[in-house]
């Protein structure tokens, strides 16, 4: 999933677990893998595989829900 980090106090490494918001859905989701930091604007990848993200970035992580969660794939 690709997130982008609004506001949120210190860094966030692997093992970071939010609850995430999918339509009617709210469920812890770890953050399994932080893949690569990307920009906001263009997508485009400007760090593989840090160690940690902060405010104001965006990044591409392996998200593993805590509960089963049924949602759609997404179509491009």
């Amino acid at each position: 999933a690709q997130v982008i980090v609004l506001n949120h106090p210190g860094q966030i490494s692997n093992g970071y677990t939010p609850v995430l918001d999918c339509h009617t859905a709210h469920i812890a989701c770890k953050f399994a893998e932080i893949k690569e930091k990307v920009d906001r604007r263009t997508g485009k990848s400007t760090e593989a595989e840090p160690k940690a993200i902060k405010s104001g970035d965006a990044a591409i992580v392996c998200l593993v829900p805590t509960k089963p969660m049924c949602v759609e794939s997404f179509q491009e």
